[in-house]
């Protein structure tokens, strides 16, 4: 059943296994493309690209076919594609492996086993993201800026706050503002809960006398593999 469409060792595909191979190809793109859609940032072209790949990459793999001098100038292409795009996040990146994945199936005739396979795999994608799994939900990472007079003395001034209200707090940087009379403190925290961010502010803001205090969210990069 999940044996491969084509005869092994052959270089002769007929017009019906050609065609089987494509539609599959091309609906089991846009199903990685749906999934990737469902919930989830994207770009139109990227998404038009999911759709397309397993049809181009079944099309290298069958002009291959067993060929080695092919197959090695097949990899310097796919490695050529590499280095010049841009790294993508997870997400993207496993979209693009499934996609391609499909690809080398079709174009090997395992027509049974990429469809069963794919259909496990979405239906597993959209339950994880239906359900929320892995979002954090109290847990809060924080960059936190406090402004505070030169008369105070910065060091363990918030250590108590940041004991009872976070699971851990460092002091990234101080620079001096306001010609020398103040001083600006940057923390990075991780709130126990986020909902007591107000609570926390309230707090810092008795201690240093009512000025400018903001929180917000780490700054980095996008997630990558």
């Amino acid at each position: 059943m999940l044996s491969s469409l084509l005869v092994e060792s052959s270089v002769d595909v007929s017009i019906k296994q050609l065609l089987i191979c494509i539609v599959v190809s091309v609906l089991l793109g846009l199903l990685v493309a749906y999934v990737h859609m469902y919930r989830n940032i994207y770009s139109k072209n990227f998404v038009i690209t999911l759709a397309v790949l397993p049809v181009l990459v079944q099309l290298v793999i069958m002009l291959v076919n067993g060929n080695l001098g092919t197959g090695v100038a097949v990899l310097g292409a796919f490695s050529l594609i590499r280095f010049r795009s841009v790294a993508g996040g997870a997400r993207e990146i496993t979209s693009i492996f499934w996609s391609m994945g499909i690809g080398l199936a079709t174009g090997m005739g395992y027509v049974s086993y990429i469809t069963i396979f794919s259909l496990i795999i979405a239906l597993f994608l959209l339950v994880l993201n239906t359900l929320h799994f892995g979002e954090k939900q109290k847990l809060a990472e924080r960059e936190v800026k406090i402004t505070i007079p030169e008369d105070l003395d910065y060091p363990g001034l918030f250590d108590d706050l940041f004991q009872h209200y976070t699971y851990s707090a460092y002091l990234d940087s101080v620079k001096t503002t306001n010609m020398g009379s103040l001083y600006e403190l940057r923390y990075r925290i991780k709130l126990k809960d986020s909902r007591m961010e107000k609570e926390l502010m309230d707090a810092m803001r008795i201690r240093n006398g009512n000025l400018t205090i903001v929180s917000g969210k780490v700054s980095t990069n996008r997630e990558e593999l």
